[in-house]
C-alpha cells in the first residue's frame, strides 16, 4: 500500500531540475530526487525512528510552542547520525558537492503546523553556509522573498515527496523563506535541513 496519494503528493513523471536563478543568491530544486519507494521507506524510517521534541520559542515578551517538532542530529548536544540520514546525507553531498556535519529535522503534524518567515541562522551555524533540503510526506507550499527587493516577484514553490531544495551560501543573507499553514486535511510531512556547522558549538544557545 503507497503512504501518500498519488496526484497530491507525487508526479509520477520524470525527474525534474530548476535553477531559480534569483539575484543575489543560489537555489535550485530537484524533484523526485528519491524513487517513489526509497522516498516511502525513508519517510516510515524517520516517522516511527526519531526522538523529535517541540521546543519553545520567545516572541513577543511571550514564551511560546514551536507549531513543529524538531530533532538535530551531530555534534555538541545533538543526536548521534542514523545509517538512514547518512545514506541521504551522502546522496545529498555526491549531487550538490557540498559536505554536511549537522541535520536538523523539522516534523509538521498537519496543515496547522508551519514556520514563519526568517532566514535561517543557528548559533552552532556562524557565517552562513549553503543548506540542503530533502522533503519527505505532504506537499508543502515553500515561500521566498528577498529582503530588501521588493520588486522582486515572491516565489512559491510547492515542495513534494522525494524533492532536494538547494539553499545557497548567500541566500539567508539576502532572502527570507516561510512554510504557511494550511486549511487543506492533510497527513504529515518530514523536512531534513542539512548544515555546515561549528561541531564544537552547541546547536542552541538557550534551553528555550
Amino acid at each position: 500500500m503507497l503512504l501518500f496519494d498519488e496526484t497530491a503528493l507525487f508526479d509520477e513523471g520524470k525527474q525534474r531540475y530548476t535553477d531559480y536563478a534569483l539575484p543575489d543568491a543560489d537555489l535550485r530544486l530537484w524533484e523526485q530526487f528519491y524513487k517513489r519507494d526509497a522516498s516511502d521507506r525513508y519517510f516510515k524510517e524517520l516517522l516511527t525512528g526519531t526522538p523529535r521534541q517541540q521546543r519553545s520559542r520567545k516572541m513577543y515578551d511571550k514564551i511560546i510552542p514551536d507549531p513543529r517538532l524538531t530533532a538535530y542530529y551531530g555534534g555538541a548536544n545533538g543526536l548521534p547520525w542514523t545509517a538512514s540520514l547518512l545514506d541521504i546525507k551522502a546522496k545529498v553531498e555526491a549531487t550538490t558537492g557540498i559536505g554536511f556535519n549537522r541535520v536538523l529535522l523539522n516534523y509538521y503534524r498537519d496543515g496547522n503546523d508551519s514556520v514563519s518567515w526568517h532566514s535561517d541562522t543557528m548559533p552552532a551555524d556562524g557565517k552562513h553556509h549553503a543548506i540542503a533540503s530533502v522533503t519527505f510526506g505532504e506537499t508543502r507550499l515553500f515561500k521566498v522573498r528577498h529582503k530588501d527587493r521588493r520588486e522582486f516577484p515572491q516565489l512559491d514553490i510547492p515542495l513534494t515527496h522525494g524533492s532536494l531544495l538547494l539553499m545557497g551560501a548567500t541566500m539567508q543573507d539576502h532572502y527570507e523563506h516561510h512554510v504557511p499553514k494550511t486549511a487543506r486535511k492533510i497527513g504529515a510531512r518530514i523536512n531534513l535541513t542539512f548544515r555546515v556547522s561549528d561541531l564544537a558549538k552547541p546547536v542552541y544557545s538557550t534551553a528555550v
